[in-house]
């Protein structure tokens, strides 16, 4: 046997792939100055964006709503030369926009591949010209269901209308069965209705997550949503699927949905944004603030500034996740204090992953911040200000935003303690939970014991009387006989077995009652000192 026969390289990736187009050995990065990317296959990123765009200065603003095509047009024109600062907001993945601002920024390549890659940890790199910042956007949506049947028919047939009217009743007949055989009141469907198998969540016909559009970025595509299940999961779709299905949040018609937010500061003092789809959740709240020539977003005119804004938005608005999954688990702590069950110890064993999860995601901005703060600037805020437009100076990470960047840590360790203390307090529940259930079954046999003792003479001596033997004279005469026997003896037999246990009840009887009594005493005397106090005070009043 040669050595080529011992092993064979597997040459089909496909099951393996991480993203697509991907090989071992291929040449790292996206250039956006070729069509292709200069690789062999780019990733089919085709999206209709909803991208805005906001000069402004501090005398003056202006917002751009722009589409694909009138972005590619707009990055063609020079900027004008009032404007301080600029800050793209890209809402949605698409290779055309992508492309377009990459060689509107000379964008590095590697970094042109990790908008496109959402498998990414979140860090910050530093390139020659912008540096490029990646972290993880985690909020909760409701997700709501349409009880109103559809009485359009595609055919225009009656039947066909009728029929699907019936068929919608029965649905909601059996809907309203369900929830009353469980005995539990669902104001929304769990989240594995309308989470199918793939690589994407799908929804059904009559049900939507909850979306209040802001009115400066309208894409929003409820089929491309990652929950937090799905977001960088292995290839087992049915552990995917089952853990969705029975989600710490699914009771509550909630989920997490988590996805991956791309940042560039450029040297020229410009921000670009990348969302999937959460920048309408983050563009409402900034753009207040700039339309305001009093607030200090608009007065420096920093780029850092407002990628530190940004980023307090995103992690801002992991804050209600922390919040309900702490509720989820005060509920479950009521249940297991109440009446513990094994099914309670699967319902904290699903939290706890999901909040490791979440907890691994949120984890490394920490990091991110502090490699923010480290890079911060020897200028002074007046020097730094001046210099922000100058690209020679590079990326300028200015006093204020190392400032405002502490704030944005604080909230990352105040989100990463509330994960740590509810997800100890799930690892204490469980051990609760075995231990409440294994002392249940230690008094359940002791219960049996007792009466075991109890009823053990009798047993004896009723086998006794029972002998068939034809000269026995005790049986002749009357029950009572059998009674005078079988009482002092099983009193006997109880004293003797349980003497140690009847001792310590009583010493714990004497104790707790010497306990109370001293309790008392300390009450009344709190109550005596507290009516002399009284008294005092209304004696100084007069």
């Amino acid at each position: 046997m040669t050595r080529s026969n011992t092993f064979r390289t597997l040459e089909e990736f496909e099951d393996f792939e991480t993203q697509p187009g991907w090989r071992p050995g291929a040449e790292p990065g996206i250039d956006p100055l070729k069509p292709d990317g200069g690789q062999e296959s780019v990733p089919k990123l085709q999206a209709d964006c909803q991208i805005t765009v906001v000069d402004f200065s501090q005398e003056d603003l202006q917002v751009h709503e722009l589409d694909n095509n009138q972005l590619i047009e707009f990055v063609k024109q020079p900027q004008p030369s009032w404007v301080k600062c600029r800050w793209i907001n890209v809402n949605g993945l698409s290779w055309d926009v992508i492309q377009a601002l990459g060689q509107y920024k000379d964008l590095h390549r590697l970094a042109i591949e990790d908008i496109m890659n959402s498998r990414n940890r979140p860090k910050a790199d530093w390139y020659t010209n912008h540096a490029f910042i990646i972290l993880t956007c985690q909020k909760l949506v409701r997700i709501l269901e349409d009880d109103s049947s559809d009485d359009e028919s595609d055919n225009g047939d009656g039947h066909s209308v009728k029929s699907n009217k019936s068929f919608s009743s029965m649905k909601s007949l059996a809907r309203k069965f369900s929830h009353w055989f469980s005995r539990k009141k669902v104001e929304h469907p769990t989240a594995a209705a309308i989470l199918e198998s793939g690589t994407q969540p799908q929804l059904s016909r009559n049900q939507s997550f909850k979306h209040q559009a802001t009115g400066f970025s309208d894409t929003f595509n409820p089929n491309t949503l990652c929950t937090l299940q799905r977001y960088h999961s292995s290839g087992n779709s049915a552990r995917t699927e089952y853990m969705e299905k029975h989600s710490a949040l699914a009771s509550r018609g909630l989920a997490v949905m988590v996805e991956q937010v791309a940042m560039f500061i450029t040297s020229d003092n410009t921000v670009i944004a990348f969302f999937e789809q959460s920048a309408d959740d983050v563009e409402k709240p900034i753009l207040d603030r700039l339309a305001s020539p009093a607030t200090i977003l608009r007065q420096s005119c920093d780029a850092s500034m407002v990628a530190q804004a940004i980023m307090d938005a995103i992690i801002d608005m992991a804050i209600p996740v922390t919040w309900c999954y702490a509720d989820v688990l005060g509920d479950l702590e009521l249940d297991v204090l109440t009446h513990p069950t094994v099914q309670h110890t699967k319902n904290l064993y699903i939290l706890m992953t999901e909040i490791n999860k979440i907890f691994n995601l949120f984890n490394p901005i920490q990091t991110l911040v502090n490699a923010l703060r480290d890079h911060k600037t020897k200028l002074s805020q007046e020097a730094a200000a001046k210099e922000l437009q100058n690209p020679s100076r590079g990326v300028i990470i200015s006093p204020m935003t190392y400032t405002y960047l502490g704030d944005v840590y604080d909230h990352c360790l105040l989100i990463t303690e509330d994960l740590k203390s509810t997800k100890e307090a799930a690892n204490h529940m469980i051990d609760l939970i075995f231990n409440t259930i294994a002392t249940y079954q230690n008094e359940t046999v002791k219960q049996l014991t007792n009466v075991t003792i109890l009823f053990l003479p009798m047993t004896f001596l009723t086998g006794y009387f029972g002998q068939n033997f034809k000269d026995f004279s005790d049986i002749e005469g009357s029950v009572n006989k059998f009674w005078y026997i079988a009482i002092p003896v099983a009193i006997a037999t109880i004293l003797v077995i349980l003497r140690e246990t009847i001792y310590e009840t009583l010493v714990r009887f004497f104790q707790r009652r010497h306990i109370i009594g001293i309790r008392k005493k300390r009450v009344k005397m709190a109550q005596a000192k507290s009516r002399r106090r009284s008294e005092q005070s209304k004696r100084k009043a007069f």
